[in-house]
């Protein structure tokens, strides 16, 4: 709208006071002037009214440049000397509600900006381990991309391979020396056939690498059934040539923990070291003191008796504490004799405790997992069963897993040398059961046997492994009834071919048949 200059007719002789309402407290306001006050194209006002209506104009002039200003012809009435005019402001009324969207737009632009820019920053932050990790990998696959290009395993894996298998031999053409019997000379043929595979593997393009290391890994096994059996137990104890365990009877013994049945991890059983006439009638508990993982107390009772009436024992205190290096980690210990086989605190061997001499032995357990790697996890976890210590007619027996057996069943021999005073891994078996895939697992007549989970009350033996022979079998279905759900520790006892399981707080024995 353009606005004529006013016209000056009289000097001032009287200034009127100019009121006009905001926009948002009414639609309409009150505009006071010394005389009727004309709003269009030109506006004329008196000399009365000049300082008055300048503010006004300038006022009008702001609100015009809102879209949609329009003019009015706005009429007064005179009273007193002065004219009093009703003008309607929403005409001019300043766009709030636009202003108050752009704002809103603006602080949302604002904030995405905010929130770009620390994404810009941590990728920034990230995107250095990233190439290093990509250079990393780059350097590790580097050897083999022999592999992609020709579809063949690298020469130095198939070297590495062949290096093993000749170790392999010249132990056999040794043990074959001392023994000289068929198995000997067959297994000496095998792996003579074997090894020169490889050595055609070298010079043609054809491979099969996991067929080959699964005849080295039984061909491994048979060498340490040929080195352990004959005389150990096969003509003391006749029902071991029966085969596997048959049956299971139902729990032939139902306790709760003496400690009481909150301590849901441990293990106990009894005395399994079969030449051992002084201890034969001891029995054991060792509940899972700290977090159900660790503790530093066993007890013993002398007889089955007071075992049942929980009376009569003794406490051995293991370690100074359930942190010490010698306390016991998992619910996978056994008595055996006059001392204490137990998996050692956040480390990969086996302890030996000296009820008698309070000394502590150990050997290590080459590449076993521990601190939770490789526990036995078949349904339920069962945490920092990473070693377990067992016991059967041949002895004594650690079963863990290993990275380079893919995290599968080891079952390692273990001999005390009383002499040297020193406590030694003798033998090694390869399973190829995932041990996470079974909930716990004994040894019995130098056979391995694990269990899994069927409901909450009952588990089964489903799998074996001879290491007379090297086999498996994995169709085996043999319940054990259980009071609770969990199951902390499964142990077989020589000396009365009992099985014992720490069930939750519960301790229950059945008897296997062969």
């Amino acid at each position: 709208m353009k606005l004529g200059a006013p016209t000056v007719t009289t000097p001032v002789a009287k200034l009127s006071v100019l009121r006009v309402s905001h926009p948002r407290d009414a639609s309409r306001g009150l505009l006071s002037c010394s005389r009727r006050c004309l709003l269009e194209k030109e506006v004329q006002v008196s000399v009365q009214t000049w300082f008055c209506c300048r503010k006004m104009l300038f006022l009008f002039l702001l609100l015009s440049l809102t879209d949609g200003a329009e003019a009015q012809r706005v009429f007064g009435l005179k009273k007193d000397d002065s004219c009093i005019c009703e003008v309607n402001s929403t005409v001019w009324m300043f766009p709030a509600l636009k202003y108050e969207s752009v704002l809103q737009q603006i602080h949302t632009c604002e904030a995405s900006l905010s929130n770009l820019q620390q994404q810009v920053a941590l990728s920034r932050q990230r995107l250095p381990q990233m190439e290093a990790q990509v250079v990393e990998v780059w350097k590790r696959l580097q050897p083999h991309q022999y592999l992609q290009h020709q579809g063949l395993y690298t020469e130095l894996t198939l070297r590495q391979l062949d290096h093993e298998l000749q170790q392999l031999e010249t132990h056999i053409r040794e043990l074959h020396k001392q023994l000289n019997n068929t198995d000997t000379h067959t297994l000496y043929t095998q792996v003579d056939k074997l090894r020169s595979d490889v050595i055609r593997m070298q010079t043609s393009d054809s491979v099969n690498m996991k067929t080959v290391r699964e005849k080295l890994r039984l061909l491994k096994n048979n060498v340490e059934s040929c080195k352990s059996i004959p005389a150990d137990y096969r003509g003391v104890d006749r029902y071991c040539l029966k085969g596997l365990i048959r049956s299971i009877s139902d729990p032939v013994t139902t306790k709760v923990v003496p400690q009481g049945k909150s301590y849901i991890s441990g293990s106990w059983g009894k005395q399994a070291q079969m030449s051992s006439e002084v201890q034969k009638n001891l029995y054991w508990v060792q509940p899972l003191l700290s977090s159900h993982i660790w503790t530093n107390m066993l007890r013993v009772y002398q007889t089955y008796q007071d075992f049942m009436s929980s009376s009569n024992h003794r406490d051995f205190t293991v370690a100074s504490s359930y942190s010490d290096p010698s306390a016991v980690e998992g619910p996978g210990g056994v008595l055996y004799g006059e001392a204490l086989y137990y998996h050692c605190y956040r480390s990969a061997e086996v302890c030996r405790y000296d009820l008698n001499t309070r000394r502590v032995h150990r050997v290590a357990l080459p590449g076993a997992g521990f601190n939770n790697k490789f526990p036995y996890c078949y349904y339920d976890c069962r945490s920092n069963s990473d070693v377990d210590v067992e016991a059967d007619e041949t002895g004594l027996w650690a079963l863990y897993a290993t990275v380079g057996n893919h995290g599968n069943l080891a079952a390692s021999r273990l001999v005390w040398d009383a002499e040297a005073e020193s406590l030694n891994v003798t033998q090694t078996w390869r399973t190829r059961l995932f041990k996470k895939a079974a909930s716990n697992a004994f040894m019995a007549c130098g056979v391995l046997y694990a269990t899994r989970y069927v409901d909450e009350h009952r588990e089964e033996v489903f799998y074996a492994f001879d290491t007379a022979t090297g086999r498996e079998d994995n169709s085996l279905a043999l319940p054990l009834e259980k009071i609770a759900k969990g199951v902390s520790s499964v142990s077989y006892n020589p000396t009365n071919r009992q099985i014992y399981m720490y069930n939750d707080g519960y301790l229950l024995a059945y008897q296997a048949h062969y």
